[in-house]
């Protein structure tokens, strides 16, 4: 179970389009629209905090219509909300064109998708284990 706190009521729950949808719609909560001007990072309130069950982390992704369509994406790639984070979800959207993108009140701005995560003690050690790779960057394993 996802724990959602509406922090006003104007805040909307996030929700899956589709029954198959990975993602859940995070909306802005505005009392009024905002403009991103271009090449220019605004950050968009959603009026939601949530409780993650801990294991899992929240992983805020671009919504591929924002950003495939009006370049529209979150200003960090991908936001991550951890599972003691308590606080409002806010998304930072970057406007990558030259024209100026207004976000209305209720707009879907980025998805939410709830993934696992491992946090394994960190050992430090003067070698690592040999791969087939080794150190070889990027390219290195053809095109």
């Amino acid at each position: 179970m996802l724990q959602i706190q509406r922090l006003r009521p104007t805040a909307q729950l996030p929700k899956n389009a589709t029954p198959g949808s990975a993602g859940y719609d995070l909306c802005a909560d505005l009392d009024r629209p905002v403009v991103i001007p271009p090449r220019s990072t605004v950050k968009v309130p959603t009026g939601l905090a949530m409780a993650i069950r801990p294991g899992l982390a929240g992983f805020v992704f671009a919504r591929s219509g924002l950003g495939i369509n009006h370049g529209i994406v979150p200003a960090n790639c991908v936001g991550v909300i951890d599972s003691d984070y308590r606080g409002e979800v806010l998304v930072g959207l970057y406007n990558h064109t030259d024209q100026p993108f207004t976000v209305q009140p209720g707009d879907r701005i980025a998805q939410l998708v709830l993934l696992p995560v491992e946090t394994p003690p960190v050992e430090e050690c003067e070698t690592l284990p040999d791969t087939q790779r080794g150190a070889g960057g990027f390219g290195s394993t053809g095109r």
